[in-house]
Parts: C-alpha cells; structure tokens; sequence
C-alpha cells in the first residue's frame, strides 16, 4: 500500500510482481528460515522477473516476457525475500536522469522539482519514499550511488562480477567499465545483509563464472570495502 501511494506522487513503480503474495504463503510453511526472510524487495526493471517484461525503457524490448528469473531475483527468493516490484529507469540506463518514453518521468520524493537521479532512480525514490525498505539496482558509472546520494540513501556498487549478472535486458551492451547489480537501502547494515545472502553457494553454483567468495564479515566490521 505504501509502495502505491510513493509511485502516485512521484512515478518510481512500473509493475507489481504477480505471485509475491502465493511465494509469502509458501514461506510461512519452510521450515528453515532464509537472511531475507519476509522481507519485501523492489527490483529495478531492467533486471528479469519470470512472468514480467524487462524493458530498460526500452520500447523494443516491450511484449518480452521473460520466462525465467535472473539469478539475482532467484537467490533472493531462496533467502525467504519477496520481490514485489519493478521499478523505473531512463532509457538504455545510460542516464543520469530516470526517464523514458513508456513509464515517464520519475520524481526526486525530497523535492518535486529534482531528480532522483539515475539510473536506479525509481529505486532510490521509493526507497526513500518509505514504499521499499531494499531494493537492487545496477550501476556502471553511479546509477546506484548517484540515486543513492540524491534520496539521501546508502547504496553499493560491488567489486565488478562479484555479483551475478546473468539475465538482465542490458548484457548486449559492451562497456569497458563492468556494470554490477547491487543492493540500496536507507543504512549500511541492511546493505551488508543483502550481499551476505547474496554472496552465497546458490548463487555460485547457478553462475559459475561468479568467484565462489562468501561474504567476509571481519572485512566488513574493520570498515573496509565489502
């Protein structure tokens, strides 16, 4: 309910994920219990959801529907996380802005009259709207840490395939920079959470090109880079 009263003030949400509310009855039934779990998590459009277009903002990628999850949205479905929505991204993702022609423009919650920045910018505006409490985005050259800093967030850009990139509707563009999905958040802590259940042998068994290196907990409390 929340995450539809941010998107109608500022245009951050393009989709609700169908089947978060059958993967939360299921949950309750496990027995053991994920890092995640409960935890609802928003996911930038881009990035495959099985049942669900993945666009980029992109009118050429618009009627492909996507059979299957990236290997991001599976993980965290594994760690008891419920993926519930989609959210906006300027077109191609090569922006700093959060625009494009199918969804429109994407509002800064802080001020209506900025930018949320991009290209996560519908991730950090309903992050910051309170309609998310975490949320992936992906970044090249800041389109985590750029929205992150304008919604006045935390976000993380990992060491480049530290996370699995497979199935994301923007692997056909060659960039000399690595692009990698990370996750945002309102706190550091809940960032160190996310990739601690990311970083897991699930994870590296469905990517084998990931480096099967589990999160390292004494690296992060001596405050260096996770």
């Amino acid at each position: 309910g929340k995450a539809l009263e941010v998107t109608q003030e500022v245009n951050c949400v393009i989709d609700f994920i169908h089947g978060c509310e059958d993967q939360l009855q299921k949950l309750k039934k496990q027995k053991e219990k994920g890092l995640l779990y409960g935890i609802p998590i928003s996911i930038k459009d881009h990035i495959n959801c099985k049942g669900h277009v993945s666009s980029g903002g992109m009118v050429k990628f618009l009627g492909q529907v996507k059979e299957e999850d990236s290997v991001v949205v599976h993980v965290l479905k594994s760690q008891g996380a419920i993926p519930f929505v989609k959210t906006n991204n300027p077109q191609t993702m090569i922006n700093y802005d959060c625009s494009n022609l199918i969804f429109g423009q994407t509002l800064n919650p802080l001020n209506h009259q900025k930018s949320p920045g991009g290209s996560s910018g519908g991730e950090g505006a309903l992050i910051e709207g309170g309609g998310s409490i975490l949320g992936i985005g992906s970044d090249v050259a800041g389109s985590i840490r750029l929205p992150s800093s304008f919604c006045g967030l935390c976000g993380l850009k990992p060491t480049g395939n530290r996370i699995s990139p497979s199935a994301c509707s923007d692997r056909t563009f060659v960039l000399a920079v690595t692009g990698m999905l990370g996750p945002m958040a309102r706190d550091v802590d809940s960032l160190a959470l996310c990739m601690k259940a990311l970083l897991c042998e699930e994870m590296f068994q469905l990517d084998p090109t990931v480096p099967p290196i589990p999160f390292d907990e004494e690296v992060r409390l001596r405050g260096n880079p996770i």
